[in-house]
């Protein structure tokens, strides 16, 4: 690059004026100077130092005085993980913008967009939004029909970027072994698909024989587009058994119609709820009618395992609560609630939680049994259709009554009572009140079955999931532990039995990991430590070909749950356990960062094995691991103890002993921006750095303090 272009470049960055004056100065000596290769090497480190500095400096920024060292490697975690902190896909709304809503205008803005946006189908149950693949449209991609022994048939692979790669799909080039009936065949579009035209009343379409089980068919996915069908128009499928040679009449599900407007759409056809749908399928049969001269097209069909999973709905739900408790953006709360409210309602309904008083998970292929199955000679054999994913652990089993799923329902449950009490006070934002204390009271009782439910008296510690036939699973779960903590499910009593066996003070018998190797990977704890290598889906059967701790899921571990591994130290053991451990990952950190950051610093052999982007690997820190960017948030809602509510702000900071102060910079609350530091006496200053348009209420105790617009500058003191 030429001195003027990289002049340009500097100029370019968002940095202060002294900085990029330092920058531009070492550039010129960078380049300059053809002689004296140390003072290049020195140059060129000071200017990717500075360089890295400035950018670090468009997030917000923790300060603490004495700990400058680590301080800059927290903000360097920080700014690194911040530009990738935003995703549609409903697993992360949790997480992402809990990290990132307060950090500024732009992710608010997109949070926004995206929820307002999210699909929720017709009963309530909200989209995943994971890429497209090969089974239920709004659920996790997979497992595919391919892997399930399941029927799928594609007359264009458009956009099929998940099929094309992992399974070679291949579209159609004719309609041969289909039985088309009332409609001619206009021909096969690389994106529409087969098109069909209407020739009579009724268009029937029938799939070629084939040959699959309803456990891996308990939906009928089809892609599909119409244009002249009238609105009346109520199409339905039809399916035949081994052995059947006629179509039943009484065997059949309706699907919702299409407008030319809708363009092509999936319907998700549900046929598991059909009473009689047990066998081996041979044939479907699509019907149109009053179809005469309207125009049909067929993209894909196949048979779909049901991967919705349980999260989604009170993920979307404590995401969109996160929003407006950080925003205070009334329109947006205006235009969502009534989706957020059907979203809980399905969750509660669909999973019998004022019934069980936990989640349990009623859907096919998610009864918390294996997908796998072990025989007398020591031998794996697949059980096809059992073992379906249903949280961010996408390959072990999951289901039944569900311990992470309750996790997040249950907090999920606590901050929208928060919410709908909120309302009630608040008839100005015009939006109808509805009954809070009803949630709250829920969510208690789920609470107090989550502890005697899931808790392995033996281990001391919780259990993942317990089957439809009460087999409990325990692999030593850790962020389901720390998870129960930190949400506060677990008691004082079983708080301190779960880090007791993390910190090594007490070993389980049948573990893999004992003591410190819990710890191995320094950044977190292994993710369980008990090796695991038949309770997955039936797709996952060669675990133990991986190594201990080669696999995320079986005793590797994910740098963002560290967040809930300190978080639950603060909440348990207090600050000063939660610095060690924080301290611990920033020390693993710079060491990482400087031997080139994480790819180069695993890529050494013995380090460990690196996910992301597609292989298998035991480590989860960039690329699709967009939950790294929590860690660093333990220092505004852990130390700081900032907890956003629908009208206002609570403060309890919980300085570590020799912190003399803890500062950090713009903090959004509401439309303000301010700069929050907390001192060792726990007194609290906000310095407005943009004045906001209105009243935020902030209470520390039971002292209150309204934020109102403000002069940039003015320094205001809560006690």
């Amino acid at each position: 690059m030429k001195h003027t272009s990289l002049i340009r470049a500097l100029n370019g960055k968002k940095m202060d004026g002294r900085t990029k004056k330092i920058c531009i100065f070492l550039s010129s000596i960078f380049l300059s100077s053809t002689r004296m290769v140390a003072r290049l090497r020195l140059a060129g480190a000071m200017l990717l130092l500075l360089i890295g500095s400035a950018v670090a400096q468009t997030v917000p920024q923790f300060s603490v005085p004495g700990q400058e060292v680590e301080m800059q490697a927290l903000n360097e975690l920080h700014a690194l993980h911040a530009k990738t902190a935003f995703s549609d896909c409903t697993l992360w709304d949790i997480w992402l913008p809990h990290a990132t809503l307060w950090t500024g205008q732009a992710p608010r803005e997109k949070y926004r967009a995206s929820f307002l946006q999210r699909r929720m189908d017709a009963e309530g149950y909200v989209s995943m939004q994971q890429h497209r693949g090969m089974a239920h449209s709004e659920g996790w991609p997979f497992p595919a029909w391919q892997q399930s022994g399941g029927a799928g048939f594609f007359f264009s692979t458009h956009d099929e970027v998940y099929g094309l790669q992992y399974f070679a799909l291949k579209a159609l080039a004719n309609t041969d072994g289909w039985e088309i009936g009332g409609a001619e065949v206009s021909g096969i579009d690389p994106v529409r698909g087969l098109q069909l035209r209407g020739t009579g009343e009724v268009i029937r379409i029938t799939t070629p024989p084939f040959r699959c089980g309803t456990i891996v068919a308990p939906f009928l996915r089809l892609e599909w587009g119409a244009k002249g069908l009238p609105a009346d128009s109520q199409p339905n499928v039809q399916w035949m058994f081994e052995g059947e040679t006629e179509w039943k009449p009484e065997r059949s599900v309706a699907f919702a119609p299409l407008r030319e407007m809708d363009g092509a759409q999936f319907a998700n056809v549900p046929l598991y709820r059909h009473a009689g749908y047990g066998g081996v399928l041979t044939r479907y049969r699509l019907t149109f009618p009053r179809a005469a001269g309207a125009v049909v097209d067929l993209k894909s069909l196949i048979s779909a395992i049901d991967t919705r999973h349980p999260i989604t709905n009170p993920h979307f739900v404590r995401g969109s609560t996160g929003y407006f408790a950080w925003t205070g953006d009334v329109e947006f709360l205006r235009a969502n609630i009534e989706r957020m409210r059907k979203a809980m309602r399905f969750a509660l309904s669909e999973f019998s939680v004022r019934e069980q008083k936990h989640v349990k998970v009623p859907w096919v292929g998610h009864d918390g049994r294996s997908g796998l199955i072990v025989g007398a000679d020591g031998k794996k054999s697949q059980r096809l259709g059992v073992g379906v994913g249903g949280n961010y652990w996408d390959l072990i089993s999951f289901g039944g009554s569900d311990a992470p799923a309750t996790i997040y329902l249950f907090d999920t449950l606590r901050h929208f009572a928060d919410l709908e009490r909120a309302i009630a006070k608040h008839p100005e934002w015009k939006i109808p009140a509805a009954d809070a204390d009803d949630l709250a009271k829920l969510s208690e009782e789920v609470r107090t079955d989550f502890q005697k439910r899931f808790w392995n008296a033996a281990t001391g510690r919780f259990v993942g999931w317990i089957d439809v036939t009460e087999r409990a699973y325990d692999f030593g779960f850790t962020m389901v532990n720390t998870d129960a903590i930190h949400y506060g499910l677990a008691s004082p009593e079983q708080a301190q039995s779960i880090l007791a066996w993390l910190d090594g003070k007490r070993e389980i018998a049948g573990d893999t990991s004992h003591g410190a190797d819990i710890y191995h990977w320094r950044f977190g704890a292994r993710s369980t430590t008990r090796r695991n290598t038949d309770t997955y889906v039936w797709a996952w059967p060669n675990a133990e070909t991986i190594p201990w701790g080669g696999q995320v899921q079986d005793g590797g571990a994910v740098l963002g749950f560290s967040y809930f591994d300190i978080m639950a130290r603060l909440k348990t053991n207090g600050p000063e356990d939660a610095w060690k451990r924080l301290r611990e990952v920033l020390a693993w950190f710079r060491e990482v960062q400087a031997e080139g950051g994480y790819r180069a610093y695993y890529a050494k052999p013995g380090r460990g094995t690196m996910q992301g982007g597609g292989p298998a690997g035991g480590l989860g820190m960039d690329q699709e691991f967009y939950e790294s960017v929590l860690v660093p948030q333990v220092m505004l809602y852990g130390f700081l103890g900032i907890t956003p509510e629908a009208t206002g702000f609570a403060i309890a900071p919980r300085l570590p002993k020799g912190w003399p102060s803890l500062t950090v910079s713009r903090v959004r609350l509401h439309d303000h921006e301010v700069e929050l530091t907390a001192d060792a006496s726990g007194r609290v200053t906000l310095k407005t750095l943009v004045t906001g348009t209105g009243p935020v209420l902030i209470h520390k105790g039971t002292a209150e303090l309204t934020l109102k617009p403000e002069t940039p500058g003015t320094i205001t003191e809560l006690p």
